[in-house]
This record gives C-alpha cells, structure tokens and sequence, in this order.
C-alpha cells in the first residue's frame, strides 16, 4: 500500500515557475514507477510526465516541465518553468507497482488528493 500527499500547488503568472512535490510512504517507494497527470475543468484527466529508469513527458510539456525523484526520501518533484495559462489544473501524483511507467491514468494503482496549479494571463 502507498499513500501520496502532493504539495506546491498555488497561483503564478504565465512564465513563471512552480515545483510540486509527492511525498509517498511505504518503504518499496523505489520500486514504483511514479507518474504526474493533471485534470482541467471539463476535461478528462490527462498525462503529464512519468519516472522509472527513464522519463517521459507529453509533447505539451516537454522542455518545460522536469520530472525526478529521491528515493531516499520517497518523493517525487515536477519542476514546471515557462508556464502557461492552458497548464491550468488540479496536478496529481501517481503510482504503479511495475518497473515501468505509463501514460495511462487506468494503469496506475495509487493516487494522491491532487493540488491546484493556476497560471495567470
């Protein structure tokens, strides 16, 4: 069982930066591929960025966004810089017991409360 708590969500005008993170439990964190999603208002939660022996993001965010983790002390970060308006949601962290990580929210066992990003015009 993994539980995971996000945090560093809030207000930010477009260009500028934020840095969530993911704080997970359990002492198998490392074992995990973890992943980021985001939902819009009236949109279906989509892909963000994943981590496990490699990364990947989605087209939208590549070159803006970085992924990385600390297993030593189970969190997960996402780095957004250069952001803008349309990166506007509820941001949440993900996890799934395989080695390798997935664009897929279904393919994802555990899921964190989420934590609001807004990017201002």
């Amino acid at each position: 069982q993994v539980q995971l708590v996000e945090s560093g969500g809030g207000l930010v005008q477009a260009g500028g930066s934020l840095r969530l993170s993911c704080a997970a439990s359990g002492r198998t964190f490392s074992s995990y591929a973890m992943g980021w999603f985001r939902q819009a208002p009236g949109k279906e939660r989509e892909f963000v960025a994943s981590i496990s022996r490699i990364t990947r993001y989605a087209d939208s965010v590549k070159g803006r966004f970085t992924i990385s983790r600390d297993n030593a002390e189970n969190t997960m970060y996402l780095q957004m810089n250069s952001l803008k308006p349309e990166d506007t949601a509820v941001y949440y962290c993900a996890a799934r017991n395989f080695a390798s990580g997935s664009g897929v929210p279904r393919d994802y066992s555990y899921w964190g409360q989420g934590t609001q990003v807004t990017v201002s015009s």
